[in-house]
């Protein structure tokens, strides 16, 4: 079997690359080691930059984002018991969408399916050859028989841990990692949002986040050890922590319910570079993660797939030099990004090794912030989204 791009991964990045390139004319074909549930089963992010709204509209999958999504004007900073609201809208004249990821993958799947396009899932020992020359190859195995799928270029948007970024000899690539001394427990629950707005919340006790995925369903989170278990955590003691960290007259407004999901994910900031090897390019989270404080992870897969989709059709267009500028773009974006989450995390979680010098200048740091309207400004402009170029 032959294609002009072989994309690794049905996550959000892959199916959106895939759509995108075959709007362009551009064949592909998409492999996946998990089942489509599997895939869909996975609980993620749920604030969409303008940017990636902006790439779904391109796609052509954004009906059901702009009918059912919600429009964020702001956020809300919570501190001492107090919430102070950043105004992204009148800092910015940007919105962000809150729309989770699930919504967006079973989107990508749904358009995938009625343009007939070719996705293999389950496709097991997947492999990838040749991207050092001009014949690139990936092999995997579906229903116990071997397959071989020859292509011009390889998408890895198989995440952190795929194959694809794998297969680049160490000495070809640098990693840079930081990893947080704290995980976050989160619960998924059917019952409305305490806040219309997300409230990020610097307690004593533990960062906590209000979040949501519609008028009806929220996403809580709470910091926690790396040491603990989600076992360990009954749904009352996950709703009584939250109550803790929250000002009196929010947690008088939580609705409580039965947890629909629960899970622990540690927090690091990583970066893969560069993001090319010959006619292999990673996207996504197989080249970099950052701590979901600042609404990052899928953004920046987002626009990864915008800068290759560009990329490659240029490519396809008759500039060959059209592909060699995707590594550099994607991360100097994405170190933009880091930073913001890197400086965000830093701002909003209790860290035990910190000592009373560093709450007290954490403690400046958030009261600088909600007096200062170049800082809120620098805030909104991150959260909202930097522009691609």
């Amino acid at each position: 079997m032959k294609t002009q791009v072989a994309i690794i991964g049905a996550g959000p990045a892959g199916l959106l690359l895939g759509q995108l390139l075959a709007n362009s004319g551009i064949d592909n074909v998409v492999l996946e080691q998990r089942s489509a549930d599997y895939v869909l089963g996975r609980i993620r992010a749920g604030v969409l930059e303008q940017v990636t709204v902006d790439l779904l509209g391109e796609a052509g999958v954004d009906e059901r984002m702009l009918s059912e999504g919600l429009r964020h004007d702001g956020i809300e900073l919570c501190f001492d018991d107090r919430l102070h609201r950043i105004d992204l809208y009148a800092l910015t004249g940007k919105r962000v969408m809150v729309y989770g990821q699930t919504e967006v993958t079973r989107d990508l799947m749904d358009a995938r399916a009625q343009s007939k396009l070719p996705t293999v899932y389950e496709a097991d020992d997947v492999s990838v050859h040749g991207f050092d020359g001009h014949t690139p190859s990936v092999r995997y195995r579906k229903n116990g028989l071997d397959h071989e799928l020859r292509c011009d270029f390889i998408a890895g948007c198989d995440g952190f841990h795929g194959v694809c970024r794998a297969s680049v000899p160490a000495q070809a690539i640098a990693l840079y990692e930081k990893v947080y001394p704290f995980g976050w427990l989160g619960l998924l629950a059917d019952v409305p949002p305490v806040n219309p707005e997300l409230i990020y919340v610097n307690h004593a006790r533990g960062f906590a986040l209000c979040s949501q995925r519609s008028r009806t369903r929220s996403r809580y989170y709470l910091q926690c050890s790396l040491e603990d278990r989600v076992e360990q955590w009954s749904d009352a003691a996950f709703w009584d922590e939250l109550g803790r960290r929250l000002p009196a007259g929010t947690a008088a407004r939580l609705a409580t319910g039965p947890s629909l999901e629960k899970s622990i994910a540690p927090l690091r900031s990583f970066v893969a570079e560069p993001l090319r090897f010959g006619r292999l390019f990673l996207a996504g989270d197989a080249g970099h993660i950052v701590p979901p404080t600042g609404a990052k992870g899928l953004n920046l897969a987002a626009t990864d797939v915008g800068y290759l989709w560009q990329g490659l059709t240029e490519f396809y267009r008759g500039n060959p030099a059209g592909i060699d500028h995707y590594s550099a773009r994607a991360l100097a974006r994405i170190w933009k990004a880091e930073r913001f989450s890197w400086w965000m995390t830093s701002l909003m979680h209790r860290f035990d090794d910190a000592g009373g010098f560093g709450q007290k200048i954490q403690a400046a740091e958030l009261n600088y912030l909600f007096g200062s309207q170049a800082a809120m400004t620098a805030l909104a402009e991150n959260y909202v989204g930097l522009p691609m170029v």
